[in-house]
């Protein structure tokens, strides 16, 4: 039994993955707003009533836009760590289920095991996932500043890997709509991975065993998606990863599902 994955939706504007087997599904951050993650699981032949829980990244607006509003229509376990999870304030009343746990530890949920550890980004304690079953495993890791050795080390033996391809630098630089101190920051070690980032990161880690990567939280003004797709697979044939199939996210709708 394999492990299939569709990006709901993925952007500045909004992040929100769902996982699943035959037995269990976990939404993977809760960005966009509770409306399109209902609308958008319909379109997937999903519902609310379908999950298992809702794993958290980091508390930036774009990753938990939704949460609160989610917790009220359908009780659910919400899995973050203790610093992320103190740092989310619902205002709708809600009353979110936490399940805590430490970074860098695993838990279950259902039949799938979930591994978390830290990445580099300006958040409290933001962390990246590798989710599996004993027979797939897929990593998600948006949202980081450079890609550290734990991220490698972590995500060096996956079947399929979301990562985020935010910005291509000259864009991001020439954008007169930024203010300098916001280029500062996605440009630092803990701000986003630009094209070239991602694509080298990818590069170094790609194994035989790699079958997918799907290039996710894109800048709407700072990048281009076809832009963002070659240098991605220019990195690949230069490391001789053709084996790789390579997909684009999508903001305004869900990907089209991929199955390890």
């Amino acid at each position: 039994m394999g492990i299939q994955i569709t990006v709901l939706g993925s952007g500045s504007g909004g992040n929100c993955a769902l996982i699943e087997t035959e037995k269990t599904a976990l939404l993977v951050d809760a960005g966009l707003s509770c409306r399109q993650i209902t609308q958008r699981l319909a379109a997937v032949g999903r519902s609310l009533a379908d999950l298992h829980g809702i794993v958290i990244t980091h508390e930036h607006s774009d990753h938990i836009a939704a949460l609160g509003v989610l917790c009220k229509s359908k009780p659910l376990p919400v899995f973050a760590n203790r610093q992320t999870a103190e740092s989310i304030v619902c205002d709708n009343g809600a009353r979110i289920s936490w399940r805590i746990f430490e970074t860098g530890s695993h838990f279950e949920v259902g039949d799938l095991t979930v591994e978390s550890f830290s990445i580099p980004h300006d958040a409290q304690d933001p962390v990246g996932f590798v989710i599996h079953n004993c027979n797939a495993s897929i990593g998600v890791v948006t949202d980081l500043g450079h890609a550290t050795r734990v991220v490698a080390d972590r995500v060096r033996a996956v079947d399929a890997l979301v990562i985020e391809s935010n910005h291509d630098v000259k864009m991001l630089q020439d954008n007169p709509g930024r203010p300098w101190a916001t280029k500062q920051r996605i440009l630092s070690r803990h701000g986003h991975l630009s094209n070239e980032d991602a694509a080298k990161f990818v590069g170094e880690i790609a194994t035989s065993r790699l079958r997918h990567v799907v290039l996710a939280h894109l800048s709407r003004d700072c990048n281009k998606p076809e832009l963002a797709h070659k240098v991605m697979a220019e990195q690949l044939r230069h490391t001789g990863a053709t084996h790789v199939h390579l997909t684009l996210a999508h903001q305004d709708k869900p990907t089209a599902s991929l199955r390890v």
